[in-house]
């Protein structure tokens, strides 16, 4: 592993260094590469830092040493985008809270250097698409179930489907009325399964809705992650046209239309680019980009 040039150890310095003060409650520290013990000797910020991490025995043995830490989708996503994913884990796992201040760092992925430090406080927003309550999304909402779907999409958006870009809508809640606002396109590959066969949380579950994705249509999902149904066109009753992004097409219209006219949220999947967009009453609330897709 490369070391670091002397200004990026300057720069890590001047970061650890702000967040020791009393001001600041955690460091988001965005990397699979952690700080080395010489750059915490005589820093008492361990129990501030906070590790968002791709494999799941680094954050195993990260927690192991006594540090927080979350597990975000292995994905080569821009810097704005890691601090988004990262923030919403910590979130969802309990280790951020409103009114806290948090500096995020991080850098290219894979590599040791760092070159982007973000303040900011939570529920005061990010940009101007992120508010960072669990997106905003209400509490009959499961954020560990919102989670795992808005990671399922970013995979979905990566990789597609046997190399072949694909895209794709989750409707989340408020299932009877989206339900009546839709209708079956093909047969649903989810009827006759018990619930606890069927829920997000397991991940053989998220492999086939990967799979099903190449399906027309939507999937209803409860709030609880029961999926409910594949291969659904929407049918939002509402006269009033969504207001979306030029640019976005009639799968993003459907997508912001049925969570004008349900309590539903949806999340999208972009056939041409992978982006992934949250919508909630009509409005984009969370937008993420991909920076390369699997060719």
């Amino acid at each position: 592993m490369a070391e670091l040039s002397r200004f990026d150890r300057d720069f890590l310095k001047a970061v650890l260094s702000l967040a020791a003060k009393s001001d600041v409650d955690h460091l988001l520290y965005i990397s699979d590469i952690p700080l080395a013990t010489e750059d915490l000797r005589g820093r008492p910020i361990k129990r501030k830092i906070i590790y968002a991490v791709s494999g799941e025995k680094l954050a195993e043995d990260l927690r192991r040493r006594g540090f927080s830490a979350v597990l975000v989708p292995p994905y080569d996503y821009s810097r704005v985008e890691k601090v988004k994913v990262a923030l919403v884990a910590g979130m969802t796992a309990g280790l951020l809270k409103d009114g806290e201040l948090v500096l995020s760092l991080t850098g290219p992925t894979g590599l040791r250097g760092f070159d982007t430090v973000v303040k900011l406080r939570i529920g005061s927003g990010f940009e101007e698409k992120v508010p960072i309550d669990t997106i905003g999304l209400g509490a009959e909402f499961s954020s560990q179930v919102v989670e795992a779907l808005v990671s399922l999409a970013m995979a979905i958006g990566h990789e597609g489907f046997e190399g072949h870009p694909i895209g794709t809508i989750f409707v989340l809640g408020d299932s009877t009325a989206v339900m009546e606002q839709s209708r079956q396109l093909t047969i649903n590959p989810f009827q006759g399964l018990s619930e606890h066969e069927r829920n997000v949380l397991d991940p053989r579950i998220r492999d086939a809705l990967k799979n099903f994705s190449v399906l027309d249509g939507a999937f209803i999902i409860r709030e609880d992650g029961v999926v409910l149904a594949a291969g659904r066109y929407l049918q939002p009753g509402g006269e009033r046209p969504p207001n979306i992004p030029l640019g976005l097409g009639a799968r993003h219209a459907a997508t912001a239309a049925i969570t004008m006219e349900t309590k539903a949220i949806a999340i999208s999947v972009s056939q041409s680019s992978g982006t992934v967009r949250v919508f909630k009453g009509g409005e984009i609330v969370l937008e993420l980009h991909q920076v390369a897709r699997r060719a």
